[in-house]
This record gives C-alpha cells, structure tokens and sequence, in this order.
C-alpha cells in the first residue's frame, strides 16, 4: 500500500492558522485548538512554543469535556463505574479533558478569525459523542475572543465542563515580577492528588484581590466566588511599568486555576490563567457540572486583553 505524501510534512502541532487585524496577530495551532502566539504591537501576550513540539505544560491548548482533573479517572454514571484512561500517572488522574492530542479541523476562516472543531466520540469511561467548537477572533481594538461550545451528537444526556489553558505573559518582563489579580473570594483546597476537598477563604498569601507579586506565589489552584465587572471577570497581571494583560470570561466561567510554575522551556517563571465553567473533579462531585440534552448546544466566551 502507498500513502500520499505532501510537499512539506506538517509540524507536529498540525496545521498553523495565522490572524491578523491591525498591529494584533495569533497563532492557533489544529494540536488541542491551541493557542500558539498572540501579540499586539510586537508584544508577546502568552507564552508561545515551537510548532514542533508538544505544547509544554498544555500551554494554550482546550480543555472539554472536562478541565483540570477526575479523581483517579473515575466517576460513577447511572451508578455504574466509569474508567477514564489515567493521563497524569504521576497522581493516577484523568487530566484536560478527551482532546489534549486531536488535530481540530477546520470549519471556516477569515483574515483575523478561525472556527475549528473537534468530535468528542462515545469511549470507555465516557460513553457520549459531542463535538467541541472554538472561534478565535481579533477585536477592532486588538483584543483577542475565544468562544467555546459544545453539541450533544447523542441520544443520551452527556455531562460536561469547558476550559482553556493559557498561559498569560507581558513580553521580555519577567512573569515573577508580575503583579497578579484575581478577585475572587474563596480558594479550593486540595488532597495530594490535586483534587478539590473543600472550600477555603481567600485570606494572606492566597487573597489575590489587591494583587500579589507572582515571584512569591507557590500555586497550582482554582478560585471561586469571583466578583463580575461590567458583566465579565477580569483577572490581571501588571507590570511595574505600568503595562498589563487582562484575561476576562462571561459569567458561565465561574472558576479561575491559577498555575505558577518555574519547569515552563525558557522561561524562570510562567503563570496560566486558567478559565473554568467547572472546577477539577466536577463529574464526582457535581460542583459547576452541567448537562447536555440530545441535539442541544452551549458556548460561552472568553478573551484576552492589554493595555499597553
């Protein structure tokens, strides 16, 4: 058997959508619908990466039908025990979702948007096929809007969370001298394996309301009880210069994660904002779970946005 063969083999990050509209550009890779580089005026607004190479710490990359994490890639459905695949061995959870590694194909697109989708299909451990859509787009003003949804393509009622997984930056300033605020009132405490145990108030080093420097923060953690502004959460980081980036999400992205880590390829610190309409572990314990009926719909927007 002889396979076709192209004129050039594509990065491993797949097909490569370039927008543009004004002095704001993105890239969005078909790997994950990730979100590879989006800058405004030469400056770089989240972390980028090679296109050959997998998205480190699933930089940019979309999170359906669950973000974060599932306890031990188990939950119960109908009473019957449902085994996810364990993607994260390290703790035994299922993590970011079924799509992390499919190619997004393309539905449209124009010179500063792109519409992908990707099919969720009936597996071990979730039993449903839904199709996950995103439109990347650029604003008039430069501002970067992300809208995600999902279609139930069933005959049964399937459960869900969406999210993405961007990690938000300012150019060449170094993100431990970011200042980083979330106003939300309460944080989610955790067990060892990551998974929400309960609820706690956001007090001393993990009250984000007034702003903490990102160089003192040790966090891998989701935020609730956010507080709407204009009808949007906003969460920011700022740079002493005076600069900043914004990551803001309708009402339907009730949870942040915030995640600081120092292992992101070149960089000493990186910091993900992380919206959620569901927190980890929502399909055991029902917290911002909702329900897809048979043929019907849901999406929800988010963006990017900075003030340079």
């Amino acid at each position: 058997m002889t396979f076709g063969t192209t004129d050039a083999a594509l990065p491993a990050t797949g097909t490569q959508y370039r927008l543009e509209r004004g002095d704001a550009a993105a890239v969005v890779a078909s790997l994950g619908g990730g979100l590879r580089s989006y800058t405004v005026a030469g400056t770089q607004l989240v972390e980028t990466y090679a296109d050959g190479s997998i998205p480190p710490s699933a930089a940019g990359i979309l999170l359906a039908p669950w973000a974060n994490r599932i306890a031990g890639a188990r939950w119960q459905l109908d009473g019957e025990e449902q085994q996810l695949d364990i993607t994260e061995p390290k703790l035994q959870n299922a993590i970011h979702g079924l799509l992390r590694n499919t190619g997004y194909s393309l539905a449209e697109s124009t010179a500063d948007s792109v519409l992908l989708s990707a099919e969720i299909f009936p597996q071990h451990g979730y039993p449903f096929h839904l199709i996950h859509e995103v439109r990347y787009g650029l604003d008039a003003d430069g501002g970067l809007r992300v809208r995600q949804g999902l279609r139930n393509l069933g005959t049964r009622s399937a459960p869900f969370g969406l999210g993405a997984h961007p990690f938000l930056r300012l150019g060449e300033v170094p993100s431990e001298d970011l200042v980083l605020k979330v106003d939300a009132g309460t944080r989610l405490s955790t067990d060892a394996a990551l998974i929400p145990n309960g609820q706690v108030p956001a007090e001393g080093i993990d009250d984000l309301r007034s702003g903490k420097r990102v160089g003192d923060l040790d966090l891998d953690a989701a935020f609730a009880d956010l507080t709407l502004r204009d009808g949007l959460y906003r969460h920011r980081l700022s740079a002493p210069d005076g600069r900043s980036v914004q990551l803001w999400a309708e009402p339907e992205f009730g949870y942040v994660h915030v995640f600081v880590t120092d292992k992101f390829p070149g960089r000493d610190c990186a910091v993900a904002l992380e919206p959620m309409t569901a927190p980890a572990n929502c399909f055991n314990s029902g917290e911002g779970l909702r329900w897809l009926e048979p043929g019907a719909g849901f999406s929800a927007e988010w963006g990017i946005q900075a003030d340079l």
